[in-house]
């Protein structure tokens, strides 16, 4: 079988001594939230509630202040959360909240992803280029008294979008790929659409976070190795929990004599020692997240977290039927399909060429 493993002893092997130091501490601290979430679960009583739940924010905020003054210090980890002016946070902290709950369903779910990658995109694009701007004019429906046009100024992004190629890990991947794809389109002057690359990986996960094992399924991925070389290889996954699919994509491309012009990996929710990970393995790669959650459990999920993001964007795959890429995409309907169809039609051609 043409695959491709990666192991989680290798992954640790790039972390530094002092990485390891900070990953202990903020389990530490970890454990301490937990032991007030545990509390708060078993509260009886009004006094006993009000008291966890502020034990909660004062260590949360523990927990925050000791992850922003981590990623100070790593000039390629991005946390919107501590990067953009203070009224900005309140929008990310919403739409983190309203993932994070597990009443919300799919709609509400790939309506909240929508909106997380639309801050992350002038996270990492827009505000990049300000105060560069191009002007857009549209005609507008109003014709009286005469038909009107709108000038409207927007970040000029052009030269910061057009070599790039979405990198797609499937499955959870796909349609925050789209997403950005959409929005790379929107933003440039000539409705540029990405080339896709699509990598079928997986992690193994009946094994613990220690001895995980990341498998790139090489006979059921689509991509053509020249067309990566030289490219702006952007990666959207919703959660970077270990980083180990990306190392291993981006490890195998290298060892293809694949050149990236650079890297960036776009998640809704990072795990510092995804975070980590990724920029100490792959020299330049920029990690670019929504929000910094604190530690992994033992199955290598982020705590606190917000689940299985693919399952919750698509829909559970059962073990025996799996589906491909086509039966997805056929799966998410026509309002994502119509939405998104310069998308669509790009990854189909993708994936039936090959």
């Amino acid at each position: 079988m043409n695959k491709i493993i990666l192991h989680a002893t290798d992954l640790d092997g790039y972390l530094q001594d002092a990485d390891k130091a900070k990953i202990d501490e903020v389990n530490t601290l970890y454990k301490e939230y937990l032991e007030h979430c545990s509390r708060l679960d078993r509260a009886t009583n009004h006094d006993e509630i009000v008291t966890e739940r502020n034990n909660l924010v004062i260590k949360a905020r523990e927990i925050g202040r000791f992850l922003k003054e981590v990623c100070s210090n790593e000039p390629n980890i991005h946390v919107y959360s501590f990067e953009t002016p203070q009224e900005q946070h309140g929008a990310a902290s919403r739409l983190i909240s309203k993932l994070r709950n597990p009443v919300t369903g799919n709609e509400e779910f790939l309506y909240y992803v929508q909106r997380a990658y639309e801050l992350l995109f002038s996270h990492v694009w827009a505000d990049a280029v300000l105060p560069t701007k191009r002007s857009v004019i549209t005609r507008t429906p109003v014709t009286v008294p005469v038909q009107n046009y709108a000038v409207h100024r927007i970040p000029d992004v052009d030269k910061i979008i057009n070599n790039s190629v979405m990198c797609v890990m499937l499955r959870g991947a796909l349609l925050p790929s789209m997403i950005v794809s959409k929005e790379i389109q929107e933003y440039s002057s000539n409705g540029y659409v990405t080339p896709f690359a699509l990598f079928k990986i997986k992690r193994d996960d009946s094994k613990r976070e220690a001895n995980m094992d990341y498998i790139l399924d090489l006979d059921k991925s689509y991509f053509n190795l020249e067309q990566l070389d030289g490219k702006d290889l952007i990666f959207a996954d919703p959660m970077n929990a270990t980083g180990g699919s990306l190392v291993t994509i981006v490890k195998y491309l290298r060892e293809h004599d694949v050149k990236p012009k650079s890297v960036k990996f776009i998640n809704i929710i990072s795990a510092l020692k995804g975070s980590l990970r990724v920029v100490r393995a792959i020299e330049g790669a920029q990690v670019y997240t929504l929000w910094m959650d604190p530690v992994l459990n033992d199955a290598a999920y982020i705590l606190p977290g917000l689940g299985d993001a693919g399952d919750r964007l698509n829909g559970k795959d059962s073990e025996s039927n799996p589906r491909n890429i086509i039966q997805l995409l056929a799966d998410y309907g026509a309002g994502i399909t119509n939405l998104y169809r310069a998308q669509v039609r790009e990854i189909e051609q993708t994936v039936l060429e090959r």
